[in-house]
Protein backbone atom coordinates (compact mmCIF):
# COMPACT_ATOMS: atom_id res chain seq x y z
CA UNK A 1 0.00 0.00 0.00
CA UNK A 2 1.31 3.43 -0.94
CA UNK A 3 0.22 6.33 1.25
CA UNK A 4 1.05 9.96 0.55
CA UNK A 5 0.41 12.76 3.04
CA UNK A 6 0.39 16.05 1.15
CA UNK A 7 1.16 19.32 2.90
CA UNK A 8 3.81 22.02 3.16
CA UNK A 9 4.48 21.38 6.85
CA UNK A 10 1.70 23.29 8.61
CA UNK A 11 0.48 22.04 12.03
CA UNK A 12 -2.61 20.38 10.44
CA UNK A 13 -0.35 18.59 7.96
CA UNK A 14 1.94 17.37 10.74
CA UNK A 15 -1.07 16.12 12.75
CA UNK A 16 -2.44 14.30 9.71
CA UNK A 17 0.89 12.56 9.11
CA UNK A 18 1.05 11.55 12.80
CA UNK A 19 -2.48 10.07 12.66
CA UNK A 20 -1.71 8.16 9.45
CA UNK A 21 1.44 6.68 10.99
CA UNK A 22 -0.44 5.72 14.18
CA UNK A 23 -3.25 4.08 12.18
CA UNK A 24 -0.74 2.08 10.12
CA UNK A 25 1.08 0.97 13.29
CA UNK A 26 -2.15 0.05 15.09
CA UNK A 27 -3.59 -1.95 12.17
CA UNK A 28 -0.33 -3.56 11.12
CA UNK A 29 -0.99 -2.49 7.54
CA UNK A 30 1.83 -3.10 5.06
CA UNK A 31 2.25 0.47 3.89
CA UNK A 32 4.88 2.91 2.67
CA UNK A 33 4.19 6.44 3.91
CA UNK A 34 5.59 9.40 2.02
CA UNK A 35 5.30 13.05 3.10
CA UNK A 36 5.00 15.31 0.06
CA UNK A 37 5.82 18.96 0.81
CA UNK A 38 6.61 20.33 -2.67
CA UNK A 39 3.72 22.59 -3.71
CA UNK A 40 4.09 21.75 -7.41
CA UNK A 41 3.99 18.00 -6.68
CA UNK A 42 0.92 18.50 -4.48
CA UNK A 43 -0.81 20.42 -7.28
CA UNK A 44 0.16 17.59 -9.66
CA UNK A 45 -2.15 15.30 -7.70
CA UNK A 46 -5.03 17.66 -8.42
CA UNK A 47 -5.15 18.67 -4.78
CA UNK A 48 -5.45 22.35 -3.98
CA UNK A 49 -6.13 22.13 -0.24
CA UNK A 50 -3.95 20.62 2.45
CA UNK A 51 -3.57 18.46 4.35
CA UNK A 52 -4.51 15.69 1.94
CA UNK A 53 -4.20 11.91 2.10
CA UNK A 54 -3.80 9.71 -0.98
CA UNK A 55 -3.85 5.92 -0.70
CA UNK A 56 -2.82 3.85 -3.72
CA UNK A 57 -3.45 6.82 -6.01
CA UNK A 58 -6.95 7.57 -4.68
CA UNK A 59 -7.54 10.89 -2.90
CA UNK A 60 -9.17 10.08 0.45
CA UNK A 61 -9.14 13.42 2.26
CA UNK A 62 -8.50 17.07 1.35
CA UNK A 63 -8.36 20.21 3.48
CA UNK A 64 -9.00 18.66 6.88
CA UNK A 65 -7.48 16.39 9.50
CA UNK A 66 -9.14 13.00 9.01
CA UNK A 67 -10.29 10.97 12.01
CA UNK A 68 -8.07 8.02 12.87
CA UNK A 69 -11.12 5.72 12.55
CA UNK A 70 -11.58 6.90 8.96
CA UNK A 71 -7.91 6.30 8.18
CA UNK A 72 -8.22 2.75 9.52
CA UNK A 73 -11.25 2.17 7.25
CA UNK A 74 -9.21 3.38 4.27
CA UNK A 75 -6.49 0.91 5.23
CA UNK A 76 -9.09 -1.86 5.05
CA UNK A 77 -8.78 -2.78 8.71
Amino acid sequence: MDIKVLGPGCPKCEQTEKLVREAVDETGADAQIEKVTDVMKIAGYGVFGTPAVIIDGEVKSVGKIPAKADIKKWLGK
